[in-house]
């Protein structure tokens, strides 16, 4: 069946990951657990380029071992089963560690949620870090470099890269995750800088019809890659969350067509991952993943060929008869049926498509 998405007539119901703020409904949660979690304050200190820390649990560190993993969510995941497994995924890689959330914005939601309904952490801590001296100060570098997992939340990924590239916290994210196996998960923004290769959305969040008409579009802004987080199995990768509720495929097809045209990605390397909301791909050390939820998640590879028309102002062609980029695309279900594996790039449970654009248009076969 051959499917022709018309991106120039979407409008508005397109949203970004830049709106996307987490809020749990703390009165779901008994007095016991709140108790349990401190007012937001400057870390221990009280100078402002120390972060603002949410701590539920045991405040004293302790060591225990941990396994690699990668959680990616795609967002709007609030009391779903992809929620559920991922955080459980992420609790029994932690062996019952300190737990981190890292966010620049919204405050302690998921500390409840991490200790109480899931269960089995020594303790989370929510570091809000909002500036770049937070982002290297000592108490944040300490947390992190003490964390038994990390999870990024979601917001607005520019602020990630404009607060966290090039800081000390970046260089600590990275060993825990490379170095000490620490795993690792993110949620819409959050799941946007996972990738080797990213888009940060520093300019305004781009929607399809227009990165299609135009793939140097104003709103293309924060495009880049291997210079911020580097987590194994997302080599070459890009990913991009809300994924069919947002209609994505679009400007994420343009972010691959953009990353061999201009960031020295050859056509046979360029890879992405879009993730529907309340759906969940969690990825074992061995590349091997399972998915959960109510949703999709496509895995994009290019088939080869440059990109015969991508230039400013002009709308993009990346056709190789009809076969630009390969899609599998896989339901989640809610025992993580369906399978992914990273090394081999294939797939089971899933549909295969051919994806291309002529003249601005995605057609999706």
């Amino acid at each position: 069946m051959k499917t022709i998405v018309p991106f120039l007539l979407i409008g508005l119901l397109l949203t970004s990951c830049r709106e996307e703020f987490l809020n749990f409904n703390l009165d779901s949660f008994d007095e016991g657990s709140r108790k349990i979690t401190e007012q937001a304050k400057p870390g221990t200190g009280t100078t402002t380029s120390e972060p603002i820390i949410f701590l539920t649990g045991n405040g004293a560190d302790v060591s225990r071992s941990t396994t690699a993993g990668i959680a990616l969510i795609g967002g709007a995941e609030s009391d779903t089963p992809a929620e559920l497994a991922a955080f459980q995924f992420l609790v029994s890689k932690s062996g019952g560690g300190d737990f981190v959330v890292l966010r620049s914005s919204g405050s302690d939601g998921y500390n409840p949620y991490i200790y109480t309904t899931i269960g089995g952490v020594n303790s989370v801590r929510t570091l809000l870090i909002t500036s770049r001296a937070q982002a290297d100060h000592a108490t944040t570098l300490s947390i992190v470099n003490n964390a038994e997992a990390i999870f990024i939340a979601g917001g607005d990924q520019s602020d990630y890269l404009n607060y966290w590239k090039d800081t000390k916290l970046e260089a600590a994210i990275n060993e825990a995750v490379n170095i000490r196996k620490v795993p690792i998960g993110g949620t819409s923004a959050g799941l946007a800088i996972l990738g080797s290769h990213y888009y940060g959305s520093t300019a305004g969040s781009v929607l399809s019809k227009d990165a299609l008409a135009n793939p140097y579009h104003k709103n293309m802004a924060g495009l880049g890659g291997n210079d911020f987080l580097s987590v194994n199995h997302m080599q070459n990768v890009i990913t991009d969350s809300h994924y069919g509720e947002r209609t994505r495929q679009g400007r994420h097809f343009t972010f691959m067509a953009r990353l061999v045209k201009d960031f020295g990605l050859s056509s046979i390397q360029v890879k992405g991952i879009g993730v529907d909301e309340a759906t969940a791909v969690l990825v074992e050390s061995d590349g091997s993943s399972k998915i959960y939820g109510a949703g999709k998640a496509y895995f994009l590879k290019s088939n080869g060929g440059q990109p015969e028309v991508c230039v400013s102002r002009k709308t993009l062609t990346w056709n190789n008869n009809g076969q630009a980029v390969g899609a599998y695309i896989i339901p989640g279900t809610s025992s993580g049926t369906n399978t992914f594996n990273f090394t081999t790039w294939t797939g089971t449970g899933g549909t295969s498509q051919d994806w291309s654009t002529n003249a601005g248009v995605l057609t999706m076969r």
